[in-house]
């Protein structure tokens, strides 16, 4: 006879535990890679997720079956407009504290950008000052970050005026604090555009919240088995354990509740392409639920999570692939994008 298995498979990854709704529309980025460049740079960028259409472009991924031919891939599209820096924050260690902010100096953001819709106030405040201080403390810092902010006014699809805001990481060569400093300080109070920070086929990681789909139950959100028909609770997880009589269940069991706006990351994304002539990956008619881009988009191969119009997160990537670190950043060559309408005409 056979080995009969005594206990069913565990459902659901405990790497995503608590499934609970994200608590902004704009994630936070929790941790920033360590990076070898030449010569200071922001870690990250902030922009909004267009649609989807496809390409044909040539296979440049050495030791891939299909290298050197032209492959079919779907593609997303982001709309980036330059992001204003609205501030430049030090960060120092403590061991009890962990990172904390040791201190900050602020831009005065111009009256087109609309950041009262966000800050009440921002009140008085020298830029000066406060930059030299920092500078007094660069001894004591850790890290040296910006505060910059989306413009949504600049973008095709989107009606909002709220600007979004991202704390970003700058990095500098051999991590030296002082060049850091330097360049977020040249940066407080001008603009920043995507192609400052990435280049056409380097890969990112995407960090995004994802398509809420509200309370739901175990076989949706963890894949239970339905049971026969004759059962009464057909749906319904079984062996919820022996503490279940008054005293609340194990939390790794199937229970339901909220699926979806969670917040996700997905690593190594390829950038395709990124151009300020957005018509040439528009599909007739616009994207659905969209429409036409008007500033920069950035092009990236396959899927990322999160529902159209929502802000979408690029961060350098924390584990290249070792393809990637050894041949360096390769552009691919497109040689066909649909431009098919979308509407279902």
């Amino acid at each position: 006879m056979g080995h009969r298995k005594k206990s069913a498979p565990r459902r659901g990854s405990l790497g995503f535990m608590p499934r609970i709704r994200s608590s902004e529309f704009v994630p936070r980025v929790k941790t920033w890679p360590e990076v070898s460049i030449e010569k200071p740079t922001l870690l990250g960028f902030l922009g909004y997720k267009v649609g989807m259409t496809h390409v044909f472009m040539i296979d440049n991924r050495q030791g891939s079956l299909t290298f050197g031919r032209e492959i079919f891939r779907p593609i997303t599209v982001l709309e980036t407009p330059p992001v204003y820096v609205l501030a430049v924050r030090g960060y120092a260690y403590d061991i009890n504290r962990g990172l904390f902010t040791l201190d900050e100096a602020w831009a005065r953001p111009p009256l087109e950008l609309q950041l009262e819709r966000r800050i009440s106030t921002l009140g008085k405040f020298s830029t000066e000052e406060a930059l030299e201080r920092l500078q007094s403390e660069l001894d004591r810092l850790r890290e040296i970050r910006v505060l910059v902010a989306t413009q949504p006014r600049l973008t095709g699809g989107l009606s909002k005026k709220v600007p979004d805001l991202l704390e970003v990481k700058v990095a500098a060569p051999n991590n030296n604090l002082k060049e850091a400093f330097q360049y977020a300080s040249s940066l407080l109070g001008k603009q920043v555009a995507v192609t400052d920070v990435f280049r056409p086929g380097m890969v990112v990681d995407v960090i995004s919240v994802t398509k809420g789909k509200g309370f739901q139950g175990d076989v949706k959100r963890f894949g239970v088995k339905v049971k026969p028909k004759w059962n009464k609770q057909r749906k319904k997880a079984r062996g919820i354990g022996a503490r279940s009589h008054g005293k609340g269940t194990w939390w790794e069991i199937p229970q339901p509740g909220q699926l979806g706006f969670h917040r996700r990351t997905e690593y190594n994304k390829r950038i395709i392409d990124i151009t300020d002539n957005a018509l040439s990956y528009t599909p007739a008619g616009g994207f659905l639920h969209y429409g036409i881009p008007k500033s920069t988009v950035v092009i990236l191969e396959g899927s990322i999570p999160g529902a159209v119009k929502r802000p979408i997160v690029l961060r350098y990537p924390i584990r290249p692939p070792t393809q990637y670190l050894r041949l360096g950043v390769v552009k691919p060559t497109v040689t066909f994008v649909s431009l098919q309408s979308k509407q279902g005409v």
